[in-house]
């Protein structure tokens, strides 16, 4: 029992000193928050619970090229806004958006029919849309308000709402606006007013009750749309992640990054807004607003000014050329192998209006779209072959057709004889790639032989692959970054078929990882956008981006071999001349069997060939890689063998435009 007691008499002292703890915990939180920082906490409890207090939005941060040339800007516009008075009838705000809309020029593309009802049943008496015996429910509280609601909406024919003149779809939609969100926040109505509208509102705001007139800043880009796409767009919240925003203290009204670099920079870009009252009549000045925070991208705008340039002049002029009928796209990415910086990348395309070409913007494409890319691959296989002992340094393998039960011939695009690995490269061998891919799924080739599980060859290739680059996320600074399409199907013919580059899909930026990871002898230096994040007009240094790298897993001496290949291709093989006349160039072209759909149904229905091609100057001590993709470039079954060779005549202008502004 004396045991017992003294564990007993332990436990309530270590009780008792818990309570005194926790009460000296508490007597100095007490003083913290009524002593010391009382004053902090009061005022930020009466920013969170005062409805009397507004919030101004500020600049968000600008956005400059690695030369520091000013990419994306602010400018002040006026804004006409409405907040809602307290007791104001629905009439009274009709009389409004229709005062606004006699004065206010105001795409309403996104009305609704929704909407359309909403300002219908405001404008109408409609309560004889509710049945009598709803009527009676509705008295016993079987329904409510809003069940009441819901019924007239649903009763509106929409025949009425064809009725609507263009005048009165432009106030429901201003009415809309004015009633859209929470109860007590601005709303805005238009931005950017002209002088005619902003005067005229002016005149005549003391009879227009809840409007305002204030300003607001809006993105500017001094280079026009060039890169545009990429730099991304700024709107306000969107209704799915206003709960997302709201926690993390912004205001309903706050403009926020809603694609590519404003997104996925927003948390430096983003302004801090300036919170005021309105008090008498007067503006109270409760704090102010910061203009967010700079970001320098990797870019070279004048760099990727030209690229845009020379892709839509030769665009136009390849549609001139035989069978390009279907052709109607290239994808570039130019990037420095050694850290990762993208100096430029674009996605042109060209489409038929009134019977004249022109040229468009689709950079997206570069790191969502993806095509087979043929025998550019072949670098990535012959590392596997080396890297799982099938093929070594210097090893010949004749060259001549295969041919596997029940499936056509497989063959180079002619009889090569006997190759070692560099001619392999150079003359772009299938053959060397289809027996050295045997010999990695420890495969004793015989004429017609029958069919052989290849899972495990095909999961060292394709895990090597994504090593490299492709198939892979690249891990580029976006919130987009596609992988293209992986195979699902797995026999030893498709096996076959992907060591050359004919099965699975990439994207162009897949592409550029890849060339960018043998230019850099084996290190795989991850592809971003930012360089810089700065302050105070760029004076001072906030963030420098650290390249993420990683070590190809194959000897070094294997990187060099296919190094000194692909340097052979572009002196003596089949990509000879495809970079002009920069010093020491190294490269591989491809070309793939791919369909095209031609009559937009869904189904890919026309024989193409699309053509790929990597490279990189110089070979030693590199100052660029470069990835295109060339899609659709030949229609098959054209007219007569005639093609286009706009793929060499392009990748030379664009590396010697490179030339140009950098050597």
């Amino acid at each position: 029992m004396n045991k017992k007691y003294k564990i007993i008499d332990k436990r309530l002292d270590l009780f008792k000193i818990f309570v005194i703890l926790s009460f000296i915990v508490l007597i100095a939180s007490m003083f913290d928050l009524s002593l010391l920082n009382g004053s902090y906490y009061k005022e930020q409890l009466e920013l969170k619970t005062n409805n009397n207090y507004k919030y101004k939005n500020s600049p968000r941060g600008r956005i400059y090229d690695r030369n520091y040339n000013l990419l994306v800007d602010n400018k002040l516009v006026p804004i006409v806004s409405y907040v809602k008075p307290d007791k104001i009838d629905s009439k009274k705000e009709v009389i409004t958006a229709s005062i606004l809309s006699n004065i206010l020029d105001i795409d309403y593309s996104k009305l609704t029919d929704r909407m359309l009802k909403d300002y219908y049943l405001v404008n109408n008496d409609s309560n004889d849309l509710i049945k009598d015996e709803e009527w009676t429910l509705y008295k016993n509280r079987k329904l409510s308000d809003n069940d009441i609601y819901k019924l007239k909406l649903d009763r509106i024919d929409n025949s009425v709402l064809s009725l609507f003149s263009d005048l009165e779809k432009e106030r429901a939609y201003i009415y809309y606006l004015m009633n859209n969100g929470y109860y007590y926040e601005e709303k805005i109505i238009k931005s950017n007013l002209s002088d005619y509208e902003l005067a005229s509102i002016i005149d005549i705001i003391d009879n227009l009750d809840g409007i305002n007139i204030s300003y607001n800043y809006e993105r500017v880009y001094p280079y026009n749309d060039t890169f545009k796409s990429i730099l991304g767009k700024v709107s306000s919240i969107p209704l799915e992640e206003k709960d997302k925003y709201l926690s993390m203290g912004y205001n309903l009204n706050s403009l926020v990054g809603v694609s590519y670099i404003e997104k996925e920079y927003e948390e430096y870009l983003k302004g801090v807004s300036g919170i005021y009252s309105i008090e008498n009549g007067n503006i109270i000045n409760i704090s102010d607003g910061k203009r967010g925070k700079d970001i320098v991208l990797s870019i070279d705008i004048n760099l990727q000014k030209e690229l845009e340039k020379l892709i839509d002049e030769e665009l136009i002029k390849t549609k001139s050329e035989p069978n390009t009928n279907l052709f109607n796209s290239i994808y570039v990415v130019i990037k420095d192998p050694k850290n990762g910086d993208i100096l430029a990348m674009s996605g042109r395309g060209v489409r038929k209006v009134n019977g004249i070409y022109e040229t468009y913007d689709i950079t997206e494409g570069v790191l969502t779209n993806s095509f087979t890319p043929g025998s550019v691959v072949k670098g990535a296989s012959i590392l596997v072959g080396y890297k799982e002992k099938a093929v070594d340094i210097n090893s010949y393998i004749k060259d001549e057709c295969i041919k596997i039960y029940s499936k056509p011939k497989k063959c180079s695009w002619t009889n090569l004889g006997y190759v070692n690995d560099i001619d392999a490269l150079a003359k772009s061998s299938n053959v060397y790639q289809f027996k050295t891919a045997l010999k990695v799924a420890s495969i004793d080739y015989k004429y017609n032989m029958k069919e052989i599980d290849v899972s495990e060859a095909f999961k060292k290739y394709r895990t090597f692959f994504n090593d490299i680059g492709l198939g892979s996320k690249t891990g580029i600074d976006l919130p987009v970054d596609g992988v293209g399409n992986v195979g699902k199907l797995n026999n030893i013919d498709l096996y076959l078929n992907y060591v050359i580059g004919q099965y699975d899909t990439y994207t162009t930026m897949q592409l550029s990882e890849y060339i960018s990871t043998i230019a850099n002898y084996g290190k795989r230096v991850y592809p971003h956008l930012l360089l810089e994040v700065r302050d105070n007009d760029l004076n001072d240094l906030v963030y420098k981006y650290e390249s993420k790298e990683k070590e190809l897993d194959v000897d070094k001496k294997y990187i060099d071999r296919v190094r000194e290949g692909f340097r052979e291709v572009l002196r003596s093989g089949l990509g000879k001349n495809f970079m002009g006349d920069v010093l020491s160039p190294s490269g591989k072209t491809g070309t793939s069997e791919s369909f095209y759909d031609s009559n937009n149904d869904g189904m890919i229905d026309s024989p193409t060939l699309t053509n790929a091609f990597v490279g990189y100057y110089p070979s030693d001590n590199t100052k660029m890689s470069i990835a295109i993709f060339f899609p659709n470039l030949v229609d098959v079954n054209g007219t007569g063998d005639e093609r286009s060779y706009a793929n060499k005549r392009i990748t030379r202008k664009i590396v010697e435009l490179f030339s140009k502004l950098y050597d």
